[in-house]
């Protein structure tokens, strides 16, 4: 992988706050083998007292708020706490699925090997709302909502609807070749075809709030390149 220029990361900044797009194959926080890069150390980099102020999955994409003083931080992470923050969520998922605010309400147990799992009778709350944003021949965009934060919630809660995200293989989900869309499609001789996305096809599309001076705030992330270019094919050959 290689270096990440972190400034070209970020969407907006102030003397508060930086927001910028995370890319995928990164984490968060730093690793418990403290080997890799994450984009805590990147920020700190950039500005010796930053802090992130939630944390998304290593493999997905998109927006991240990185507080610049203490104050900042506390702010923030009262705001997620308490559920004031708007978080949405784009996937593109296996299936034809029509929803409209539809809500999954189902317990979350994370097990060891890194995976969670639906337990009712011991898992911690979680709810996410799910909206159909677009329709393809065989796939769906979702906007996912979650209420609250658990490891994992939106990818299992979308495979308990039998829409699992595609490339998400730990929850259901399926690579996705051009050749499972395109009619008429021929792969090169001595080629090995490759997967329309490598890493699960879901994005941090956006964070809504009221900032110190009850303003309301919403940062956007644009799709990356692997998101766009899965999302334009299959319009393509819708």
């Amino acid at each position: 992988m290689k270096p990440i220029d972190f400034e070209k990361l970020i969407i907006s900044e102030d003397e508060n706050y930086i927001f910028i797009n995370k890319p995928s194959h990164i984490s968060t926080l730093d690793e418990r083998t403290g080997e890799g890069e994450s984009i805590l150390r990147l920020a700190k980099k950039y500005h010796f007292d930053a802090q992130t102020c939630h944390r998304l999955d290593k493999e997905t994409s998109g927006i991240l708020a990185i507080a610049k003083n203490p104050d900042a931080y506390r702010f923030m992470s009262l705001k997620f706490q308490n559920r004031e923050i708007s978080k949405r969520y784009h996937a593109v998922v296996d299936g034809i699925h029509q929803l409209k605010d539809r809500m999954v309400d189902l317990p979350i147990t994370p097990l060891q090997k890194g995976i969670v799992k639906i337990d009712r009778a011991e898992g911690k709350e979680a709810q996410t709302i799910f909206n159909t944003a677009e329709i393809f021949r065989k796939h769906t965009l979702l906007e996912c909502q979650p209420i609250t934060g658990r490891m994992h919630q939106i990818r299992i809660h979308l495979a308990c609807l039998q829409a699992s995200i595609v490339s998400d293989i730990q929850y259901g989900g399926k690579m996705l070749y051009l050749s499972e869309i395109k009619r008429n499609f021929k792969l090169k001789k001595n080629t090995d075809e490759q997967p329309l996305i490598s890493r699960i096809a879901l994005h941090a599309r956006s964070l809504t709030f009221e900032n110190d001076k009850n303003e309301k705030v919403q940062i956007q992330a644009e799709y990356p390149k692997d998101m766009a270019a899965l999302l334009k094919q299959l319009r393509q050959n819708d």
